[in-house]
């Protein structure tokens, strides 16, 4: 081999190294040729008006947002937190109406007042304390009723009404329900004779505020003299006959 071939060789053999290095060079981790230039994008021949269009309508979006958004405030879209808030504002209405008719149905079981229908009225002599009477009334109707402050007692043909005794006010006016009972006490005469001259009466009135009158039966012998006195409706007897 002569000295030339063996150079033309080794020429040759050089440029194929140097082409591989050169290829590893050009390739990527991924075998990629990151040499490559990419292809340019071809210019938009579209008018500069078309181009802002596609803007437009993601503002066009938002502005449908925000009016579901404002529908959503007036209680039309459920979904939205502002139709929430109309739907407390349903809850509110609801609320509202169920206190109206708690408030009916506290006005409807509250007691009236009684009439002469509702009660029975009983008079009773007592042995003590003397010249007394005791008066009860016991409930005939079918709920509670209210009596007034004390029984305005017409005794006879008096065309005036005995006085209540202040000392007998409760803290509370008398009710009674079916069958419940109240009591109040009358003074007939004074025990020293100090209340003039004594009549007889066999006729007791009471009336109502709703102009009802209660005629009530009175026992044999009951006198009165110028100290008769009543006490307010009681809910106990000691109560009503210790003034």
């Amino acid at each position: 081999m002569s000295v030339r071939t063996t150079r033309t060789r080794l020429f040759a053999a050089t440029t194929v190294v140097l082409a591989a290095l050169a290829l590893t060079a050009c390739e990527g981790d991924d075998g990629t040729d990151t040499g490559a230039a990419a292809p340019s994008a071809p210019a938009s021949s579209a008018p500069a008006g078309d181009q802002a269009k596609p803007s437009t309508g993601g503002s066009g979006s938002d502005d449908n947002k925000g009016t579901d958004g404002a529908n959503g405030s007036n209680g039309s879209t459920g979904s939205d937190k502002s139709g929430g808030g109309s739907s407390g504002s349903g809850s509110s209405g609801s609320g509202s109406n169920a206190g109206s008719s708690t408030g009916d149905q506290d006005d409807s079981e509250m007691p009236g007042k009684c009439s002469a229908s509702d009660v029975k009225i009983t008079a009773t002599k007592v042995s003590r304390p003397i010249n007394h009477l005791l008066l009860t009334a016991t409930g005939t109707g079918s709920k509670t009723c209210m009596l007034p402050p004390y029984p305005v007692a017409r005794f006879g043909e008096a065309q005036s009404v005995p006085p209540v005794v202040e000392a007998s006010q409760p803290h509370s006016v008398a009710g009674v329900g079916p069958g419940e009972t109240a009591y109040a006490g009358v003074l007939l005469t004074a025990a020293d004779g100090s209340g003039g001259e004594a009549i007889s009466v066999n006729t007791l009135r009471i009336p109502f505020d709703d102009d009802s009158i209660a005629n009530v039966a009175l026992p044999s012998g009951v006198v009165v003299d110028n100290k008769l006195s009543v006490t307010y409706w009681q809910t106990s007897i000691d109560n009503a006959l210790e003034h």
